[in-house]
C-alpha cells in the first residue's frame, strides 16, 4: 500500500492537479485550499461541504501532516518555543513572542544553516537540508492550532506577524521560502499581509532584489559590523558578498520608501564593534538608506566566544544613531530562559571551534592596536 501524499504546502492549482487524477472537479480544489489554509482543518472529515465519497478518497490517498511537537517551553515572559519534529526525524525551532499590539512568529527555513555567524548558535549547527514549502507553511499553521486562531479571518490575533530568523539563511532556501510566503500572504488562506512579514538575511546579494520584486516582504539585513574586516570575522558570508556590494543591493531594494524601510539587525558584542566610533561608521555606511536600526543585547549560549555589551554602552551607541535620524531601538531581549532569544536557536548542542575563535581574537588585537594609534 503507498503512502499517503501530504498536501501541505500545495497551491489551489496544485490541489487542482492532484483531485483532477480522481476525476474531481476543480472547484473542489477551492473548496479544500480554504479548509485546510483559512480554517485549518487536520481531517478531511472536518470538510462538511465536500460529499462523503469525496472526503474517502482524500483520506485513502491523502494528508494534512504538520511536523510533530517534540518539545513545548514557555519562557516566564510569555514567549513560546516550539521544537518540531519533521517526518523524516530531523528537528527545527519556531518561536512566537506576545507583544501588546501584535503578536510575532519567528520561523525556520533551514534544518541548521548553511552559514557559521561566530555570534549565532544555530550558526554552530552545519546545514542538513532546506525545509520543503510544506514544512514552512506547517510551522505556522502549528502555531495558529496552538493559538487557537482559526479561522484566518479571526481578528485581533495573538499571532499577526511572521519573521524568518529562525534556523537557516532562507535566501539560500528561496524558491521554497517563496511558495510557502505565497500561500501564507494568500487573502483565501492563512492571509497574512506582505507588510507583516520580515525575511532576514545575512546578506545573499543576488537574491535580495529578486526576493523584493517577487514577494514585495519586508526586509532586515543582519550586519552586526562596520567594516570588511571584522565583518568577514564574524559573519564569513562578507567575503563572499562584502559591505559595498550588499549596501548597493539594500539602496536599490523594490518598494523601498521612508515609510518603509530596511531593517538593519546589530548585535551588541562587548568590545567588538560596540565602540563610538563603531556607532558613528555605522551611520556613515547608511547614508542614502531609509533604514532602521534594530539594537540586539548579545544573548549568550552555551559555549560562546562573546559578551553583551554594557547598558550604558548600548544607550550610547543608540544615541549616536538616533541623533544621526535613523531610529534604533534596543530590542528587549526575549525567552533567554528557554534559549528562544535572538541568536540562540540551536536543535543540537555544539561549539565554535578553536579556529573560529582564533579568527575573532586576532581581529579583535588589530582593532585595539588600531584604536590605540587614533
Amino acid at each position: 500500500m503507498t503512502q499517503p501524499i501530504n498536501l501541505l504546502g500545495l497551491t489551489q492549482t496544485q490541489l487542482a492537479e492532484a483531485l483532477a487524477t480522481h476525476g474531481l472537479p476543480a472547484f473542489r480544489a477551492k473548496q479544500l485550499f480554504s479548509w485546510m489554509y483559512c480554517h485549518g482543518a487536520r481531517d478531511f472529515e472536518q470538510m462538511t461541504n465536500l460529499a462523503k465519497p469525496v472526503r474517502q478518497i482524500l483520506a485513502q490517498h491523502y494528508t494534512l501532516a504538520r511536523p510533530d511537537i517534540a518539545q513545548h517551553q514557555q519562557s516566564v515572559d510569555g514567549t513560546q518555543k516550539w521544537l518540531l519534529k519533521l517526518a523524516d526525524g530531523n528537528l527545527i525551532e519556531m518561536v512566537h513572542i506576545p507583544e501588546e499590539d501584535r503578536g510575532t512568529l519567528c520561523i525556520s527555513s533551514q534544518v541548521g544553516c548553511t552559514l557559521t555567524c561566530r555570534f549565532c548558535h544555530t550558526g554552530t549547527q552545519k546545514l542538513v537540508r532546506n525545509l520543503t514549502a510544506a514544512e514552512i507553511v506547517g510551522q505556522v499553521m502549528l502555531a495558529r492550532d496552538a493559538l487557537g486562531e482559526w479561522p484566518s479571518t479571526k481578528d485581533e490575533r495573538m499571532l499577526s506577524n511572521i519573521v524568518l530568523m529562525g534556523m537557516g539563511e532562507p535566501l539560500y532556501n528561496y524558491e521554497n521560502v517563496a511558495e510557502a510566503l505565497r500561500l501564507i500572504m494568500d487573502g483565501h488562506g492563512i492571509a497574512i499581509s506582505k507588510r507583516k512579514i520580515t525575511l532576514s538575511t545575512s546578506g545573499v546579494v543576488p537574491m535580495i532584489a529578486r526576493c523584493g520584486a517577487e514577494l514585495g516582504v519586508n526586509l532586515a539585513i543582519s550586519l552586526h559590523a562596520t567594516n570588511n574586516e571584522l565583518r568577514s570575522a564574524i559573519i564569513p558570508l562578507n567575503k563572499k558578498y562584502p559591505l559595498e556590494e550588499l549596501l548597493q543591493a539594500c539602496r536599490t531594494y523594490p518598494g523601498l520608501s521612508n515609510a518603509r524601510r530596511i531593517t538593519f539587525e546589530y548585535v551588541m558584542l562587548k568590545g567588538v564593534n560596540d565602540s563610538d566610533a563603531d556607532a558613528r561608521a555605522l551611520v556613515k555606511l547608511l547614508s542614502g538608506i531609509h533604514a532602521k536600526v534594530n539594537l540586539i543585547p548579545f544573548n549568550a549560549w552555551p559555549g560562546a566566544p562573546f559578551e553583551c555589551s554594557t547598558d550604558e554602552r548600548i544607550e550610547t551607541f543608540s544615541d549616536i544613531v538616533n541623533r544621526a535620524g535613523y531610529a534604533s531601538p534596543v530590542r528587549t531581549p526575549r525567552g533567554r530562559d528557554i534559549l528562544a532569544a535572538c541568536g540562540q536557536l540551536k536543535s543540537a548542542s555544539l561549539r565554535p571551534t578553536a579556529a573560529q575563535r582564533a579568527e575573532i581574537e586576532r581581529v579583535l588585537r588589530e582593532k585595539e592596536a588600531v584604536a590605540q594609534v587614533l
